[in-house]
């Protein structure tokens, strides 16, 4: 949107102030609402999305979803429209920073301030996912968070609205680096694949760096998909042994085995956020007391010192002047055998004292270290090997038949929270799963008749997805995750996306408008158009007089219109044509609605010759459109020579008129 500059009035509303950023898919402007007098940011789509039919109904129906969703941890949708070729919408503005700019800048973020914001993001989450929106592009980039620390999510526009699918299968859509392996695999994603997102910016507030990263977005997917995260305490090892578990919760490949819905990854960081901070006041009562006991030991120190005094000092040995000889030690008195007590079994037990200390100390410095072994019941194989080799542990795995999912850690030994050597073996017992069964065909069913029929085929039923539809009644089936068919562990969740009937649209008000224009708006809405004709003395013919229902109305997609059009009125005006060519008379009647045929009469007034004299029907009379007037045209013919009398002389002197007279026939006559 190169012509967008400042002072720019949007769609005659919004004042642009400047640029905020742009995207993908958009430009982001900050501009002043000039009707309510409050800061927006308005996001302006780029024109080659404009150009596709298809992506802007997507783009209209998603942000009128995004509009529903008020709540404290989402950027609010305010209005959409048309701007110079493509689309807009407007949102609320918020002054401050986002989530990427905390993590460039300050990251590896304090344990307790990353749960807090993971668990808005959450909470965002849980509240779209309850009414059928799955944001599908939740990263550090969209979420902004204010000084006082509150986060706030947007970019709810691209996201799933019921039918709605920007994001389709066999596409791609989103930032590579916080990917679910179903979306890097172009499958269909869910609410789980959300909290897979949350779990990568969980990482990255933790660590400053995401899972998987690499050159391409391509590489950087199949990561997503094969392999296994560094455990997050590789990168920074002041995280909490709990807190990590939970990150590594939320990133397995498979949705099954991440949290079930934003809810459960709710309560368990508020568990690990209360132990984080319950630890915290376990090491000040700890440092309280360990001041307190050196205290102690200096004082206790110091009287015992006074007691036993200070000790003697070595014998001061002098050395020998040179040249001075050696002499032998002074002879000793002779000794009493009988009174001096035999030495050796002081000799005996001091060298036993001396190996018994030798031992301990040998032990104390050869033994290994004691580590808290990692609790990974319940974690998928790879997971929980990556868990417990970080954690300075080697990994046995033993395979058993169970009903759990195959690939699920269902014991191990040591057991998790205990403290075993360093280096030394966890043995993890491994379900190698009941064997596959086949996801049956439920779409198009009731709801209870589905589940009914997924429980009898050994699996169990996952999360219900509410969606709209034009074509499935409400209240049955639309699609299941994985599809019918599909062969699966027995035991696994099945997600099931249920009917909550056609989406409701306003209906636009069309009169006043051209037929043609009309039916464009009313079937971009998703609703069917029909149409009637009426007369009209107010209205042009070929626009709308009236529409049913009337503009505004609420209803639901497909639902029918009726248009009642101006049709051009059957009877109109005979204009008047005397004294105009033929030419001219019969153009007149022609554009008037009426054909025209010519007769001719005869006239004896010159200036009447070739033009019309009269018309039937007579002028200003009204006629039906499409009859015939018929005109008259004069024909100059000099009217017949006057009589006149000559006198005739007679014999007797009288005189005698003489007449003489001139005849002419014609068709009629006109004066």
């Amino acid at each position: 949107m190169s012509g967008i500059t400042k002072d720019t009035v949007i769609d005659g509303r919004y004042k642009v102030v400047r640029r905020l950023g742009t995207g993908g898919m958009a430009d982001v402007f900050l501009c002043e609402d000039q009707q309510l007098g409050r800061k927006v940011a308005v996001k302006l789509l780029h024109r080659r999305f404009a150009e596709d039919p298809a992506f802007v109904e997507r783009f209209r129906r998603e942000a009128r979803a995004a509009a529903g969703l008020q709540h404290p941890n989402i950027v609010g949708v305010y209005d959409r429209g048309e701007y110079d070729g493509t689309y807009y919408i407007a949102m609320e503005y918020l002054p401050g920073r986002t989530l990427k700019a905390i993590i460039n800048e300050e990251a590896p973020l304090e344990p307790v301030r990353a749960i807090d914001i993971a668990i808005q993001i959450l909470k965002a989450a849980r509240f779209a996912h309850r009414r059928g929106i799955v944001h599908r592009d939740l990263k550090p980039h969209n979420v902004i968070v204010d000084d006082a620390g509150d986060a706030k999510v947007t970019d709810f526009g691209i996201a799933r609205a019921g039918a709605s699918d920007m994001t389709e299968t066999g596409s791609i859509m989103g930032t590579a680096q916080y990917l679910s392996p179903e979306q890097a695999q172009g499958h269909a994603v869910s609410g789980s694949s959300d909290l897979y997102s949350v779990g990568v910016v969980l990482y990255e507030l933790l660590t400053g760096r995401v899972p998987f990263d690499a050159e391409s977005a391509v590489t950087i997917a199949l990561k997503h998909v094969s392999e296994a995260p560094t455990a997050p305490t590789r990168l920074h090892a002041d995280i909490p042994t709990e807190l990590e578990q939970i990150v590594m919760w939320a990133l397995n490949k498979n949705p099954a085995d991440r949290p079930r819905d934003a809810e459960e990854f709710i309560a368990a960081l508020e568990r690990a956020k209360a132990s984080v901070l319950a630890g915290r006041r376990g090491e000040q009562t700890a440092a309280m007391a360990a001041i307190a006991g050196v205290g102690a030991y200096r004082a206790g120190g110091a009287a015992a010192a006074a007691l036993v005094g200070p000790p003697a000092p070595p014998p001061i040995v002098e050395p020998l002047a040179e040249g001075e000889p050696v002499l032998p030690p002074p002879d000793e008195p002779p000794y009493d055998y009988e009174r001096r007590p035999p030495r050796w079994p002081w000799v005996v037990l001091a060298v036993v004292a001396l190996l018994i200390a030798g031992g301990v100390a040998a032990y104390l410095l050869t033994r290994p270290s004691k580590v808290v072994v990692p609790a990974v019941v319940g974690q998928n194989i790879n997971t929980a090997s990556t868990i417990v080799t970080n954690a300075g542990f080697a990994v046995s795995t033993i395979d058993v038949p169970s009903t759990k999912a195959n690939g699920e850690v269902i014991r191990q030994s040591p057991q998790g929270g205990l403290k075993a050597g360093s280096g030394s073996t966890v043995t993890l017992t491994v379900s190698s799963g009941p064997g596959n069964t086949v996801v049956p065909t439920v779409n198009n069913q009731p709801l209870k008749t589905a589940e009914k029929a997924i429980k009898a085929q050994g699996l169990k039923v996952g999360q219900v997805v509410s969606q709209s539809s034009t074509t499935v009644p409400k209240g049955q089936v639309i699609s299941t995750t994985p599809g019918a068919g599909t062969s699966e562990p027995v035991g696994f969740s099945i997600e099931i996306a249920v009917s909550s009937g056609k989406p409701s649209v306003n209906v636009p008000d069309e009169t006043g408008q051209s037929e043609q224009d009309a039916k464009a708006a009313l079937q971009a809405q998703g609703l069917t158009v029909n149409t009637t004709t009426a007369t009209s003395s107010s209205v042009s013919p070929g626009n709308v007089i009236s529409q049913t229902p009337a503009g505004g109305s609420s209803v639901t997609v497909g639902t029918t219109v009726t248009l009642v059009i101006a049709a051009a009125p059957t009877t109109a005006t005979v204009p008047n044509v005397v004294g105009q060519t033929p030419a001219q008379a019969a153009s007149a009647l022609t554009a008037a609605g009426f054909k025209v045929t010519q007769t001719t009469a005869t006239t004896t007034r010159k200036k009447r010759d070739g033009l019309v004299v009269s018309e039937n029907p007579s002028a200003n009379q009204t006629a039906k459109k499409g009859s015939t007037v018929t005109i008259v045209v004069g024909q100059y013919q000099a009217p017949p020579p006057k009589t006149q009398t000559t006198p005739t002389t007679t014999g007797a002197g009288s005189t005698t008129p003489t007449t003489s007279t001139t005849t002419t026939t014609t068709t009629s006559t006109t004066p």
